[in-house]
């Protein structure tokens, strides 16, 4: 889990509009590029990759509505703001990515049994080139906005067209091979493309569930976090330690122990002593303490 730089939220707003007009731009451009070629050549290697785009723009329009969501401010009814609609995004991202890599599954088992003639290659080829070269850019933008806000729809998409660029290097060698005779290569680069493909299905997956199921921040974070806390001098302990992620929000909740016969208002301050010293090393958190008398 990467720490995110502390944004301003029109910032962070501009940020992830930014990632996905991007995402939802190179998919339907490549949908419309893949298609005509697919309907030329019969390739299944191609029609892998059509596929794939398919689910990049479904998972690029959820994204693009859930990202809008989740930098809604806390209301009466989501007393923790709305971050969590971007783990819902990375989770049906899984989904999308799972049913595409079953249809490409299944179309490469056919041609495998039944292996086709793939016409127009070097057309193939031009188009796959042309769509590693739209991916490597738009990845370029994905990775400055997850650098910036630490988003995990934005993240999970990255991680999809970043399997992207295996897959239309795959293509290409299929494509390649197709023309020298060998038939079959183009099937079994399809089955392979598939297996990857719901591979990084189930990364994104078990990612957003993490964080749906309340997943505890890193090691390193909360090692560092009780370290602050119990630097804050009259602090005698802390425990009872707890955190998870919303969205682009932190969240942190301890038990502080104090000397029993501290006054109310001292311990009040104490308290809040420790709560800015965390949320000066950690901007986007959000930290609830309980003093407990020693």
């Amino acid at each position: 889990m990467t720490q995110p730089n502390h944004l301003e939220l029109p910032e962070r707003e501009r940020l992830l509009k930014l990632a996905t007009y991007a995402s939802v731009t190179v998919a339907f451009s490549l949908i419309a590029l893949k298609s005509g070629v697919w309907m030329a050549s019969g390739s299944v290697s191609i029609l892998a990759s059509l596929i794939d785009s398919l689910m990049d723009s479904a998972a690029s329009i959820i994204n693009l509505f859930a990202v809008r969501y989740a930098l809604k401010p806390a209301d009466q009814e989501h007393r923790f703001g709305h971050g969590k609609a971007e783990a819902l995004a990375g989770l049906a991202q899984s989904a999308f990515i799972t049913g595409s890599a079953l249809l490409v599954l299944l179309q490469g088992i056919d041609h495998l049994v039944n292996p086709q003639p793939i016409a127009a290659t070097w057309l193939g080829i031009g188009v796959m080139v042309l769509s590693i070269i739209a991916t490597l850019g738009l990845l370029a933008i994905q990775k400055h906005v997850i650098a910036r806000t630490g988003s995990t729809a934005i993240g999970a998409d990255a991680l999809h067209y970043r399997s992207d660029l295996l897959l239309n290097g795959s293509v290409i060698v299929a494509l390649l091979l197709a023309s020298y005779g060998i038939q079959r290569a183009d099937a079994v680069m399809g089955l392979g493309i598939a297996v990857y493909i719901g591979y990084s299905a189930v990364r994104i997956g078990l990612d957003a569930i993490q964080i749906l199921m309340d997943h505890e921040l890193p090691d390193e974070v909360r090692t560092e976090a009780l370290a602050l806390a119990r630097a804050v001098p009259g602090v005698l302990d802390v425990h009872d330690f707890r955190s998870r992620q919303s969205g682009h929000l932190w969240f942190m909740q301890m038990h502080v122990e104090l000397p029993a016969d501290m006054p109310l208002l001292e311990a009040h301050e104490l308290g809040e002593s420790v709560r800015t010293a965390l949320v000066e090393r950690f901007p986007q958190v959000d930290v609830l303490i309980h003093t407990d008398p020693v």
